[in-house]
């Protein structure tokens, strides 16, 4: 009998050991209103409704008029290490390009979120989940690594993958996972980005901003752009 008990002890050590090192896993999006979240954007797109809760989905649409800058929706809440999980499903025909920035911070004075972004782009779905970095000295893309002023393209991807629209009535899953300056991002459970960001997001310019290694979650209307996109099932798991 005594023997049972210790076993049964450090069985329940162990689990718990495992539960408290994965992290338990926290909703960002409540399903009916933007509780925990904020807009970010330049003072003339204040009072715009391009960020809404419609039918327990967060949405983003900008397709009333192409003339705003970039317009945030950012979480209230820091985060360092990781896993975040979202669905997402854009508008066949709004071509305008998302995204999601991790280990961001919005700077009031310049208007601009500085930090890495998974991109989002329905136009060309091939780009989707490779990073691109905003940060006001960089603003390259970072997987692919690239130069300043140099663009992506379909060659670059490193696997292929599903796409879905509103009319395919099936949503995009996506997952990142942001351990130290490692970053991976998956779509619909393929390898999209696999990156050691060690000298980038923990460079002289990320810290100078506070970003890279921790700051906010945000999702993206790009400036000037018909944006028509839906977000649901957003869960964090901190490390």
């Amino acid at each position: 009998m005594k023997n049972a008990v210790i076993r049964f002890i450090s069985l329940f050590l162990l689990a718990s050991s495992i539960l408290l090192s994965s992290g338990c896993s926290s909703r960002l999006f409540n399903g009916g209103d933007l509780s925990g979240w904020q807009i970010k954007c330049a003072p003339g797109d204040k009072g715009k409704l391009a960020w809404t809760v419609q039918d327990g989905v967060i949405v983003g649409n900008s397709t009333q008029s192409k003339k705003h800058d970039y317009i945030w929706l950012i979480t209230d809440k820091e985060y360092s290490d990781f896993t975040l999980k979202l669905k997402f499903q854009p508008v066949r025909g709004a071509t305008g390009n998302s995204g999601i920035q991790i280990r961001s911070r919005y700077d009031e004075q310049a208007n601009w979120l500085n930090g890495p972004q998974i991109d989002i782009h329905p136009k060309q779905p091939w780009r989707t989940g490779m990073m691109w970095d905003e940060t006001s000295d960089n603003k390259r893309w970072i997987f692919p690594d690239l130069p300043k002023k140099k663009w992506v393209n379909k060659d670059m991807a490193l696997n292929e993958f599903e796409f879905y629209y509103d009319d395919d009535n099936k949503w995009n899953k996506m997952t990142i996972t942001a351990k130290g300056t490692q970053i991976t991002a998956t779509l619909n459970g393929v390898l999209i980005t696999d990156y050691d960001g060690a000298g980038v997001l923990d460079d002289e310019c990320h810290q100078s901003c506070k970003v890279g290694i921790k700051g906010y979650i945000a999702l993206q209307i790009h400036r000037n752009n018909e944006v028509n996109i839906k977000f649901k099932d957003i869960e964090i798991i901190e490390k």
